[in-house]
């Protein structure tokens, strides 16, 4: 600021007639420039580096020599300016453990005799007895006395909450999701499991990767070009002319053009909900190859979320799903917002319960409508050995990596609710767009169990699936994957936060506030969206390529410049100026970076609202899909005639309910779709799937009427069998690929969506 107004103070004395005035002013900033020119050179020296900033000291001490005081001033402000752009854009935030550590317990509730004192947790030594409260943080490693269910995802990636029994060990920094229990201490707090997360963060953001300004790649070669046309033109013309040459050869178009490029690029992806720390990050996002992805919360939307209900005899799903979302509204349970949640999605007219009893890790019971209603674990509910509708959710819930809620009415059980931690709608979508962009490798880690991870991994095609790693052991990972390429690690919980620090680009999902894994990481999403992953590095692709696209531009035009002032064409002061016009053509260059691609599909207002309402839609039809399902289910379980009850039902929910809104994709949403992606019918196969579900919902029909009143025989029994079960999974086949490939693309905080960016 101060080279800059000295410029325009000179000039304003010089314009007054006071030339003496303005010239001691240009002199005064030709100086400051030059003191702070070479305090860049021997700072470059010390550490063993020569860039550009050699060329920018010898401008400014020849035209503060041979007189071009006004030169001298001009390179002053330009040198100035860009070092100050290259500082905000290059600043890397600093990795500190302030969330963590206030994150961290300090004080601990401890047993003495029949009292309960607070303790700091220092003082709380191995063998102590602890009561953890609802709603904290386990402060130290110890065994469960009493039964906890603890929400386990920050530490493990396990995103669904785990009942622990008395004996059972429980490490620091999980949450206490249910009522209060007892822990007896096995660690003190500096030996912890949280304690040792809190060093791994410290030691792995000790060494981060280091940052080469772009320009001085090329400053070299530079800067020998720039004193051997200086050299020349001084034997031949003598001090002046030398002066000139090197005017035009001060290096602010690279100075400049590449800290504009990535200040342009961090505006560009903040206005796209990607927080980037730096110009340094996005340089290094562009050259990473391997990208290690967490599962929960990352691939996963880390909430639990209804996947089915299985009844048990002839009550309606939707009834249970009442009777249990009504006790659940006065659970603190993390299960039982999912109830609810699911409870409301489905159009439920909830009730408050009474006479409510909740015990942690067992379950919860209470009157609803009249009803006696209780939600838990088998034996909480009633249910004794393992009849055939029991066995089929709990083994839909093993291989599904879901867990299983237990519902009774009136003292009998009613049925299961099967809760899982979906994938991300544009998960696969996002890992498709990043391998056309040239992620090479692409690995999940996490701490989940391996018949979960596996499942996901084979879903959505990543190269390999590393299962059940502590933070410790995903610091390895990353470790040896950077020793391959470099790579960009992806998280959101707190064990997450060492890789993400050790990492070339770590990347923080933000947007629940995962504030430990947020200081620790290089990006931060702040929007719930993982295809942002897949837009920030084309992002950093397309700034890059437009920062070295400036540095040479202005690298050329400089050399023209310097050959017409070696034979004498280009005075000092004229020299300054042209100068000064490069540096102008190179920053407009540079601000293209600021606007989105060309490639960019636009989402109009009502182009999205549409792909919302598909999307609401389809939550509303997820029930109708669950039902046929559960139908074929009750084939030769239930009674014959209650069986065709519930598959009359069935039918007339997919005439009534599925049938239309199919139709209305047809109608409605794909036009929209075909006019925003463009080419020869995009939609054009899931168009013929829609045409295969009505002609399956024909048929079942067919098939019911031809039934009749006197119930289905063996043959009959196989025909809706196949007929419900494949429509069953053609339906969630289908919904799946829409929500993937068309309904993620309706944005929440714009109206815009952009697909790859190429340079």
């Amino acid at each position: 600021m101060s080279t800059g107004l000295g410029l325009a103070s000179g000039a304003a004395l010089q314009l007054a007639g006071l030339g003496a005035a303005g010239n001691d002013i240009w002199i005064f900033g030709g100086i400051a420039g030059a003191i702070y020119a070479l305090w860049s050179v021997l700072d470059s020296l010390r550490r063993a580096h020569l860039g550009v900033d050699v060329i920018a000291l010898l401008a400014l001490v020849g035209t503060l020599l041979v007189g071009e005081y006004l030169a001298a001033s001009v390179i002053s402000v330009m040198v100035a300016s860009g070092r100050t752009l290259e500082a905000w854009a290059a600043g890397r935030a600093t990795r500190d453990l302030h969330a963590l550590l206030e994150r961290a317990p300090k004080i601990a509730h401890r047993h003495r005799g029949e009292a309960l004192e607070t303790v700091d947790l220092d003082v709380v030594a191995p063998g102590d007895l602890l009561l953890v409260a609802p709603g904290e943080l386990v402060p130290v490693d110890g065994t469960v006395v009493t039964a906890a269910v603890l929400d386990e995802s920050a530490m493990t990636g396990e995103s669904l909450p785990v009942e622990r029994q008395a004996g059972e060990p429980v490490r620091s920094g999980v949450v206490n999701a249910g009522g209060p229990f007892d822990l007896r201490a096995t660690t003190g707090a500096a030996d912890s499991t949280y304690a040792g997360i809190v060093r791994l963060v410290s030691q792995a953001g000790s060494s981060p990767a280091p940052f080469v300004r772009l320009a001085d790649r090329y400053a070299l070669w530079f800067l020998l070009v720039s004193l051997a046309a200086a050299a020349a033109a001084w034997g031949a013309a003598g001090a002046a002319r030398a002066v000139a040459v090197l005017v035009v050869a001060t290096p602010c178009p690279l100075i400049l053009a590449a800290p504009v490029a990535f200040v342009s690029g961090l505006s560009r992806a903040a206005r796209r909900g990607v927080v980037i720390k730096g110009g340094s990050v996005l340089e290094r996002l562009a050259r990473c190859t391997t990208l290690l992805l967490d599962k929960t919360g990352t691939l996963t939307t880390g909430r639990p979320v209804l996947a089915a209900i299985v009844p048990s005899g002839t009550l309606a799903p939707e009834h249970i799903l009442f009777m249990a979302g009504s006790l659940d509204q006065v659970s603190p349970h993390i299960l039982a917002t999912a109830v609810v949640r699911a409870a409301v999605e489905r159009n439920c007219e909830l009730v408050l319960p009474t006479d409510v009893d909740e015990v942690a890790g067992r379950g919860i019971r209470g009157v609803v409508g009249g009803h006696r209603v209780a939600l838990g674990n088998a034996h909480w509910v009633g249910l004794t050995g393992n009849p055939p509708w029991a066995k089929t959710a709990r083994r839909r819930a093993q291989l599904d990596g879901a867990l299983t809620v237990f519902v009774a009415i009136d003292d009998q059980p009613a049925g299961v609710l099967v809760l899982d931690d979906p994938l991300r709608p544009d998960a696969a979508r996002t890992i498709r767009a990043l391998r056309r962009n040239g992620i090479e490798r692409i690995v999940m880690v996490t701490g989940d169990r391996s018949e979960v991870a596996e499942t996901v991994g084979a879903v959505l095609g990543v190269d390999e699936v590393l299962a059940e790693r502590s933070p410790a052991e995903k610091l390895d990972v990353v470790r040896a994957e950077r020793r391959r390429a470099p790579t960009i690690m992806v998280g959101d919980g707190i064990n997450d936060a060492p890789a993400l620090a050790l990492a070339d680009v770590g990347v923080a999902m933000g947007a629940r506030g995962a504030t430990v894994s947020s200081e620790a990481a290089d990006i931060v999403l702040s929007v719930d969206r993982l295809d942002r992953i897949g837009e920030a590095r084309a992002l950093a692709q397309r700034t890059r390529w437009i920062a070295l696209e400036s540095v040479l531009a202005g690298m050329a035009m400089s050399v023209v410049a310097m050959g017409v002032a070696a034979i004498g064409l280009l005075p000092v002061v004229w020299g300054a100026i042209l100068q000064e016009g490069i540096d102008v053509a190179v920053i407009l260059n540079a601000l293209r970076a600021l606007g989105a691609a060309r490639t960019g599909l636009r989402l109009t207002k009502e182009d999205t609202a549409l792909t919302k309402r598909f999307r609401n839609e389809h939550l509303a039809i997820r029930a109708d899909i669950d039902r046929l399902r559960t139908a074929a289910d009750s084939l030769g379980v239930v009674d014959p005639a209650e069986s065709m009850v519930q598959i009359r039902q069935v039918h007339k929910l997919l005439v009534e309910e599925v049938g239309p809104h199919e139709e209305a994709e047809q109608d409605v949403l794909y036009p929209a779709l075909d006019r925003i992606l463009g080419g020869s019918d995009p939609t054009g196969p899931m168009s013929r799937a829609h045409v295969e579900i009505a002609h399956q919902i024909k048929r079942l029909g067919q098939l019911l009427d031809d039934i009749g009143p006197d119930g289905p025989d063996e043959e009959d029994v196989a025909e809706l069998r196949r007929l419900l079960y494949g429509l069953n999974a053609v339906l969630r086949l289908h919904t799946a690929q829409e929500e993937e490939s068309y309904l993620s693309f309706a944005d929440d905080i714009s109206s815009t969506m952009e697909n790859a960016i190429e340079p």
